[in-house]
């Protein structure tokens, strides 16, 4: 599964759980509440104020892509 800035992170945490830890280094310590799995990286990333290429970056390499 290759991670962009548009790919939901439920979409990610179902598939790649190890991912994980990058949220909540983000500050994204509501991974379980339902608008927290809806959102795209980019929209989670611009609420807490991330580089969201950088995140995608992180989380493409920790699942292989």
């Amino acid at each position: 599964m290759k991670v962009t800035k548009d790919t939901v992170i439920g979409t990610i945490l179902d598939t790649a759980p190890q991912t994980a830890p990058y949220f909540l280094e983000m500050g994204m310590h509501c991974l379980g509440c339902p608008s927290a799995r809806s959102e795209t990286i980019e929209q989670a990333c611009m609420v807490h104020g991330v580089n969201a290429d950088e995140l995608v970056e992180k989380i493409n390499a920790a699942i292989g892509e």
